[in-house]
């Protein structure tokens, strides 16, 4: 899909320091734990105190980087709302299963169950906003996000004025626990620091909550274009090549999905033979989950913006480049979804 849309505005809370601090001052956080977990904000100024107690992590998250972005935007009301994300809220599903078996089915508390379904944060957003346009959330695996990102495309397309597109996603003990079962975490720590040093099997977990407010028309206060985005489902290294050609051949930059996996590592060796630039790593920030893409756009948005790549945060690259104005991203979901996004600089 080649639409071009624009970035008004964009929050995201991830285990860096995204939600408040500047990308180009904002110190690395490093960790030896398999586990990224996000550095949240103070929801008070965003969320009232009798609701904030009500909600769970994953619904605050959400909540609380929608609004900030719709304030960075200057948008006043979110128009369109789409979201992407592949297990919702885990806490709440978690705490009504758990429950089920307590209770015997019987005396069941409701409101996890009511939290607990994928559109619960699109539904929050509109009540506190007075949202009354399309509402809608995608849960496609590693593909949510990006459905969401195509559909809301489409609706600018279509002659929607904007559009809140965004991500939420959270990763609990016990999920962490069962994806270790099946071998998708590395067996000894190794945390973001150490991620590269050696591909072997499995990488780290993650978790994260993206925000962006899209436009058709660009404005004086676009942080940057979406000129471009492709998704394939279990391609061959021959049609994964052609993508990676036909959006990627003249960009300057490229940001890799890279999360040192062994099992996965020649998906990454083919992105070098095909576009042999620079490139940049971006899940030893954030981590591997489903809707980690959101991460590389905002990433890719926030570089573009401020026209720096700040060293401290990818200390194992060599050089990176000094100016770049067209960046691919290419990512995927343990070899199954792979997704091919470009995003390029406006205003000057």
């Amino acid at each position: 899909m080649k639409v071009k849309c624009y970035i008004q505005g964009m929050a995201a809370i991830s285990p860096q320091h995204t939600f408040d601090g500047d990308i180009t001052t904002a110190p690395f956080v490093q960790t030896e734990s398999n586990r990224l977990v996000c550095i949240e904000p103070d929801y008070k100024p965003f969320i009232p105190g009798n609701s904030l107690r009500r909600m769970t992590r994953v619904l605050r998250m959400g909540l609380t980087t929608a609004l900030k972005c719709l304030a960075n935007s200057g948008v006043a009301t979110p128009g369109p709302i789409v979201t992407g994300t592949g297990k919702g809220s885990l806490q709440d599903t978690e705490k009504f299963i758990k429950e089920i078996e307590q209770y015997k089915e019987t005396a069941l508390n409701p409101t996890p169950f009511i939290q607990s379904t994928y559109n619960s944060v699109n539904g929050l957003i509109a009540l506190q906003q007075n949202g009354t346009d399309y509402n809608n959330t995608f849960v496609h695996r590693g593909f949510s996000f990006e459905n969401a990102l195509v559909d809301s495309m489409m609706l600018l397309q279509e002659g929607a004025s904007h559009t809140l597109t965004g991500s939420f996603e959270e990763m609990t003990e016990e999920h962490f626990y069962i994806k270790s079962r099946i071998g998708q975490w590395r067996t000894a720590p190794v945390g973001n620091t150490r991620l590269f040093e050696q591909h072997l099997p499995g990488t780290i977990s993650g978790e994260g909550s993206a925000f962006f407010v899209l436009t058709a028309a660009q404005t004086p206060a676009s942080k940057a274009a979406i000129s471009g985005i492709k998704l394939l489902y279990k391609p061959s290294e021959e049609r994964l090549s052609a993508v990676l050609q036909e959006l990627g051949a003249d960009a300057d930059l490229v940001i890799s999905g890279d999360n040192g996996d062994s099992n996965y590592a020649r998906y990454y060796e083919l992105l070098g033979e095909v576009l042999p630039k620079p490139a940049i790593p971006f899940k030893h920030l954030c981590g591997e989950y489903d809707t980690a893409g959101s991460f590389a756009l905002w990433l890719a948005a926030a570089l573009l913006d401020t026209g720096k790549i700040p060293g401290e945060w990818f200390p194992m690259v060599k050089e990176l480049p000094g100016e770049f104005r067209k960046v691919v991203i290419y990512n995927h979901f343990f070899g199954e979804q792979h997704t091919v996004m470009v995003v390029e600089k406006v205003n000057g």
